[in-house]
């Protein structure tokens, strides 16, 4: 199945939107303000150790300190793999050490960045791994002698003065020697670089920023399914082009400049697919619906039949509902960019045979998936219990904030519920305090609600603090905001 790549560039934003036969899979934004961080190595410099939970928090440079957890010291990590244990923290690290680390996970609400002092780069074909010196090879090659014979032809194109190691993507089961060489010249030479620039820079500072969306576009994001690649900005066109020659030549002949009249995102309806994204409903083409549930501690999807009814009967139409959503679901996690824990509430299903059949029908859907996931099999409640890496903001996160009026509730109090919480705040306030009027400030909703339906309760109140209580509407207020002044 071919893909298109889209990808729209302003100066402020750059929005990238993979299309498989015509619907939307995923999509990635980076903004010039708010950069992500992943990838990022600094000359970092310890702020505290905290030896009761193994971790100690490093200034990068950043408004938040970020966070290394022992686990993620290369140095324990070695003495580990040699003696079955490692030093605790206090011993490896102290208060005011420059350190070298690199983010592997990016800050996310307010937890600041997380770190990892076994530094890695990216490449198109290999990672390059400098502290270590083995030979690996990605877990998504399953055939034995294929993985044996990457691993030497790796092995014969390293220089003899190679220290560091690599581990093989998946990106180079079908590259070319030529390819493999310049991947590990253009690795060597960044990680050269990042190490002169660690002997001269102080602590802390940025050594290596890894690249922009477009160009992790060309690194990373295409394969042999890709049709085509079209950018919608002249400049970074050819910035890319230039990028390509050096880097990913291979991917030239897909990459295309879009010069139509309407913008590329309309054409392929991708700001409608955004839009729908954000919702909490899905539609399925049966008839059928997702709803997805997005918190802070986890997220759910929630299958209905909806107005589906074209089963042999109720346990057919139940098991189709329940096949299609699959394919939803996976395209939404992707879509939305969800990690962390994730329930699915499919329609119950007293079949095992469905069961298995949904659960086959999912996993199948995930395998495009380029982010780690791990399915459980059905509970004893019906429930299917996943996890799906957390390595950035979802998409929610990214173009949306809490609201307002409900904190995040979602759902606010009704204007009689005010109503009576501004009856309970006047009759505190009157035994307190002698003032000549009580005057309520509150919004249109809940001022009418006392002019009318609440007009009785507001003129027996008054009776019976003996002062008089008169109403203000105040446009800017939300439903449940209100101030009681005294006269």
């Amino acid at each position: 199945m071919s893909e298109d790549i889209l990808i729209n560039i302003t100066p402020q934003e750059t929005r990238v939107a993979l299309v498989l036969q015509g619907a939307v899979q995923e999509l990635h934004i980076e903004r010039t303000q708010s950069r992500g961080l992943a990838g990022n190595i600094y000359l970092g410099k310890v702020v505290r150790v905290l030896p009761g939970m193994q971790s100690a928090f490093i200034d990068i440079g950043l408004e938040r300190a970020a966070f290394l957890h022992v686990a993620d010291i290369w140095e324990a990590r070695s003495q580990e793999a040699a003696n079955g244990s490692h030093a605790p923290i206090e011993k490896l690290l102290y208060d005011g050490q420059s350190l070298i680390v690199q983010v592997i996970k990016d800050p996310i609400g307010t937890k600041g960045a997380r770190l990892s002092t076994q530094v890695s780069i990216a490449g198109r074909m290999l990672v390059y791994l400098p502290q270590d010196s083995h030979i690996g090879i990605s877990q998504r090659i399953e055939n034995e002698a294929e993985r044996e014979q990457l691993r030497s032809r790796v092995q014969r194109l390293l220089p003899a003065e190679e220290k560091g190691g690599y581990i093989i993507r998946t990106m180079a089961e079908d590259a070319s020697e030529a390819d493999l060489q310049m991947d590990i010249d253009y690795l060597r030479k960044t990680w050269s670089a990042i190490s002169q620039q660690m002997r001269t820079r102080p602590a802390p500072s940025l050594l290596y920023q890894d690249l922009s969306l477009a160009q992790r576009v060309l690194r990373d994001f295409v394969n042999e399914d890709t049709a085509t690649i079209q950018v919608d900005s002249r400049e970074n066109f050819q910035k890319l082009q230039q990028f390509g020659k050096v880097y990913t030549p291979s991917v030239l002949t897909k990459l295309a400049h879009y010069t139509g009249e309407r913008p590329l995102f309309d054409l392929y309806g991708v700001e409608e697919e955004i839009e729908r994204a954000l919702g909490r409903r899905v539609d399925l083409k049966s008839g059928g619906y997702l709803i997805v549930d997005q918190t802070e501690a986890m997220t759910t999807i929630d299958v209905n039949t909806g107005s589906y009814v074209n089963g042999r009967n109720f346990d057919d139409t139940i098991f189709k509902t329940n096949l299609e959503a699959a394919h939803a679901i996976a395209r939404q996690l992707r879509l939305r960019n969800l990690g962390g824990i994730i329930i699915l509430d499919f329609i119950d299903m007293d079949n095992a045979e469905h069961r298995s059949a949904v659960l086959a029908e999912l996993n199948k859907a995930l395998a495009r998936d380029r982010t780690k996931v791990s399915v459980s099999n059905f509970s004893a409640l019906g429930l299917v219990e996943m996890t799906r890496k957390r390595t950035r903001e979802s998409l929610a996160h990214i173009l949306c904030e809490t609201c307002p009026a409900c904190k995040g509730k979602g759902q606010v109090k009704t204007a009689r519920t005010v109503c009576y919480e501004i009856l309970r705040e006047l009759l505190r306030e009157a035994k307190q305090f002698n003032p000549r009027e009580f005057r309520i400030l509150a919004s249109q909703v809940v001022v009418d609600m006392f002019l009318e339906e609440e007009s009785q309760h507001l003129a027996m109140l008054g009776d019976f603090i003996g002062k008089p209580i008169s109403l203000q509407v105040e446009t800017v207020y939300h439903q449940e905001q209100y101030d009681i002044i005294l006269m």
